[in-house]
């Protein structure tokens, strides 16, 4: 088993290097969970291990991960139902756009239009691997 991953990403070229370890990520809209006086959002999914694929495993494996943002001044969404908890969205990658500078805008992108836009202070971005999902290909 390869070592459980922990990234943060405090600036673009981080937030590129996260979005590339969850793309296709399954995430279920009940996993996203926006705690507003935090300035934290968290999202739970399962993502591709992209690290034991690119190193010729024959059989793909999932992992259970949760992705953070911290000093969220806003979440919105669109096209995602939160009445529809068992919705499974697969994530296509985040971006960062910026505004005045710390701040900016991170972007979760998803396969079928939907996404969340994220309206942060300043970048504060982790990824860190909880486990292996042995019931998710």
């Amino acid at each position: 088993m390869s070592p459980q991953l922990k990234l943060i990403a405090l600036d673009t070229e981080d937030l590129a290097v996260i979005s590339t370890h969850v793309q296709d990520a399954r995430v279920q809209t009940s996993d996203i969970v926006w705690r507003q006086g935090e300035k934290r959002l968290v999202i739970g999914m399962n993502r591709l291990d992209w690290e034991q694929t690119l190193a010729g495993e024959t059989s793909p494996r999932r992992l259970i991960a949760a992705l953070r943002f911290d000093r969220v001044l806003a979440c919105k969404s669109r096209n995602i139902d939160l009445a529809t908890p068992d919705k499974v969205l697969e994530l296509v990658g985040i971006e960062f756009h910026p505004a005045e500078a710390p701040g900016g805008s991170a972007v979760l992108m998803f396969s079928r239009g939907e996404a969340l836009r994220l309206d942060v202070e300043c970048l504060e971005c982790e990824l860190c691997d909880l486990g292996v999902d042995d019931l998710v290909v």
